[in-house]
């Protein structure tokens, strides 16, 4: 996949860092090894902007936003990488996993903004990335129940997560980039898509409904 220039503005502040794995929507069960966890805490149903297609679960029908689900005011380290980037108004700020472009599942926080989304380090609160909302060109999901989104930032490596607040993720950013840019976000929905976890890596992401949940394949084209 050919990765052409692109006009929009994007800040990166992390190095690119997937072996082909194989993960189901599970309880983590602390044995080291990390399963994913279905959501039961998403979104109001006049704010999904999943086009009516999204296999949506039950309880996320009537759940309302909290936003920041990490308390930032009370971390000042955070506090002073928004001040110093002139960000101020916190839209969504939570736990994730992150994969890197080796395939390992990394913990990290994503806060986003009314201009960018951050990806910090939950243990020193320190910037890990910043990508300016104008560099984001579409989103990526399965039609199923699964955790996972991929933000496709066409003149970088893209970003990969899972969250159990993948939807308000996806709504808070699609408001958030057309507020600041009057730019309808793409949603793209499929049961398999492809993103660049390197700058020269591409990998598929498939996902397969299986009995009691969600099988999620991550290999490499």
């Amino acid at each position: 996949m050919l990765r052409y220039p692109s006009n929009r503005r994007v800040k990166i502040d992390e190095p690119a860092d997937v072996d082909d794995e194989t993960l189901d929507d599970g309880a983590d069960d602390g044995s080291g090894s990390l399963k994913l966890r279905p959501s039961n805490s998403n979104v109001t149903e006049d704010l999904e902007p999943f086009m009516g297609v999204k296999v949506r679960r039950r309880a996320s029908r009537n759940r309302d936003y909290i936003g920041d689900y990490i308390d930032v005011q009370s971390r000042p380290c955070i506090m002073k990488i928004l001040e110093k980037q002139g960000d101020r108004k916190v839209l969504f700020a939570d736990k994730i996993l992150k994969f890197t472009g080796s395939g390992k599942m990394k913990r990290r926080i994503l806060l986003i903004t009314d201009f960018a989304i951050y990806i910090l380090d939950p243990d020193t609160d320190s910037l890990k990335r910043r990508i300016a909302l104008a560099a984001v060109e579409k989103l990526c999901l399965s039609e199923l129940s699964d955790n996972f989104v991929a933000i496709i930032i066409p003149t970088e490596y893209d970003l990969l997560i899972a969250s159990t607040r993948k939807t308000e993720i996806v709504t808070v950013l699609a408001a958030a980039t057309k507020s600041a840019s009057d730019y309808e976000l793409e949603v793209s929905l499929s049961n398999s898509f492809e993103y660049n976890s390197a700058a020269e890596v591409v990998k598929e992401v498939q996902f397969e409904e299986v009995e009691g949940g969600v099988r999620t394949r991550i290999v490499q084209k």
